[in-house]
């Protein structure tokens, strides 16, 4: 009973919490009018389902499967709403302030006639001194081509008024004067028309949130995978296998790697591994060639707890929007995701007494999503304290716990280029460092939760590149099942807690 009054008293402090913030939130969105109250309200509506039901947890109720469900149906079906709502909102305030393009060309050149076509603003050729050396740091791109490029831009598209240098290209300040995916289509084309493949063009966020041009040398693409990173691949991949094997003896109470002879035994197991690890990488590939995106070789991460953790790939060309990010990083963790539930759903259908595994019921505490799951299907068999299960039960436990690591939100993990899509590279490098932090403490109780640390801090911890639009964010659609998906990586990862656990009956 203390444990419970206990949980319960940190269970309403958390919505406390949460009311508070959605107060702060509330009191920071009334300035900006009928936007900032739309943004709001959505964030009201994904909130909403948690508050309630840890609420409710709180106060001693429990909703059962089925009202959850209800209500991330009804919060998401809001979300979608009100996101076509803030965007109609946003796109007539856009308008409303857009000045008069006779106006601007009035403004440009006063003695040009009325009816001449409208022509760019010239443009400030912004030569800077470097305060250290007292040198001049000049644009260096050529300036046959900075006339072509200054070229492109016009009143109705966007309004470039200062050029600066940046890195191997330039920067081009201004005006944005129309949708931001209609502008880059147009000054892509443009840009392409005059100088062929030798430069690419972002439309981002300068530092100050106002939309710039970016113009780079296309050798700064990403580059394909060498040789040397090929056979690194080859080598991870066949570790792969041999871990998988070895993770499907283990589960079979032997080692495989002293009784290789036992091959029939463990080749099933395995391949269930490989079948969700497989649809992952099919499903990213199917969208990298619809969006004619290169991809470089999977780099899988081996081990001997669940066969593999995974695989690591690269872009190897630019992405064009934010849309395409998504896309492709959420179809892996789909495919993956819903063959692994698929397979522990059949198994806990197919379990029976005298099946092939004897899991303690004390495991079933060990997920939300798995304990929630097995106490629908099994019922009162949670209540022994071993419980014999299907193999298909393990293989899509295993499966659900590769991708939801995966889509832990940092750096260049689906997760990671998920938040990055949605909501940009700021929230996508704070999401990663609190990633890393949580995984740290953490990594107090889990060994595994110090290995992730680990990789994301070594090998993740960068954002992907940014996209050639970063201004055109995915729409509503995609940005509720970016939600839904890490809603389920928690869901997979987070244990139940003794109270939830005992009020479902597991190992009771």
């Amino acid at each position: 009973m203390p444990i419970v009054a206990s949980e319960n008293t940190a269970t309403i402090a958390l919505v406390l919490v949460a009311v508070g913030i959605l107060g702060w939130g509330f009191y920071r969105a009334r300035p900006f009018g009928k936007l900032g109250m739309l943004a709001w309200l959505q964030s009201v509506v994904l909130m909403s389902p948690w508050l309630l039901f840890f609420g409710l947890f709180g106060a001693g109720i429990y909703l059962n499967l089925v009202a959850v469900l209800l209500l991330l149906v009804t919060s998401t079906g809001l979300y979608i709403y009100l996101g076509r709502q803030l965007r109609k909102a946003a796109a007539d305030a856009a308008i409303d302030s857009r000045p008069d393009p006779a106006q601007i060309e009035s403004q440009s050149d006063g003695n040009s006639p009325a009816n001449k076509q409208p022509v760019p603003a010239k443009e400030i050729i912004k030569i800077v001194t470097s305060p250290a050396t007292n040198e001049l740091e000049i644009i260096p791109v050529p300036v046959e081509d900075l006339k072509a490029i200054q070229g492109i831009f016009g009143i109705d598209t966007f309004f470039a008024i200062e050029t600066i240098p940046y890195q191997d290209g330039v920067i081009l300040k201004g005006n944005l004067r129309g949708d931001p995916e209609q502008v880059h289509s147009r000054l892509t084309a443009s840009l392409q028309e005059r100088l062929n493949d030798r430069y690419r063009l972002f439309l981002v966020e300068n530092q100050d949130d106002k939309p710039v041009v970016i113009i780079l040398p296309s050798t700064n693409d990403p580059q394909p995978t060498t040789l040397s990173q090929k056979i690194l691949a080859v080598v991870l991949l066949l570790a792969t296998i041999a871990t998988s094997l070895e993770t499907a003896g283990l589960l079979l109470s032997f080692d495989f790697f002293n009784s290789p002879g036992r091959y029939p035994e463990v080749l099933p197991m395995a391949a269930g591994i490989w079948a969700v690890l497989g649809s992952g990488e099919i499903a990213r590939r199917v969208l990298a060639n619809k969006y004619k995106v290169g991809l470089s070789w999977p780099f899988f991460i081996p081990t001997f707890q669940i066969g593999s953790f995974g695989a690591i790939e690269r872009f190897e060309s630019m992405l064009p929007n934010r849309k395409v990010l998504f896309d492709i990083a959420f179809a892996g963790s789909a495919a993956g995701g819903i063959i692994s539930l698929l397979m522990l759903v059949t198994g806990l259908l197919l379990s029976h007494p005298g099946s092939l595994f004897q899991i303690p019921a004390e495991y079933f505490k060990g997920s939300v999503l798995v304990g929630t799951l097995a106490k629908v299907v099994l019922g009162a068999a949670l209540q022994q304290q071993i419980v014999d299960v299907h193999p298909l039960v393990v293989i899509g436990w295993l499966g659900l716990v590769i991708t939801a690591i995966n889509l832990m939100p940092a750096g260049q993990l689906d997760g990671g280029r998920i938040v990055q899509a949605i909501y940009g590279r700021k929230i996508a490098s704070r999401a990663t460092l609190a990633t890393f932090v949580v995984l740290a403490i953490a990594s107090l109780v889990n060994p595994l939760a110090l290995y992730w640390a680990i990789v994301i801090l070594i090998l993740q911890r960068n954002l992907e590149r940014p996209s050639l639009n970063e201004l055109t964010e995915p729409d509503d659609a995609r940005a509720a099942l970016g939600l839904l998906a890490l809603f389920l990586m928690i869901s997979v990862l987070l244990p139940l807690t003794p109270a939830l656990a005992g009020r479902l009956g597991i190992g009771n």
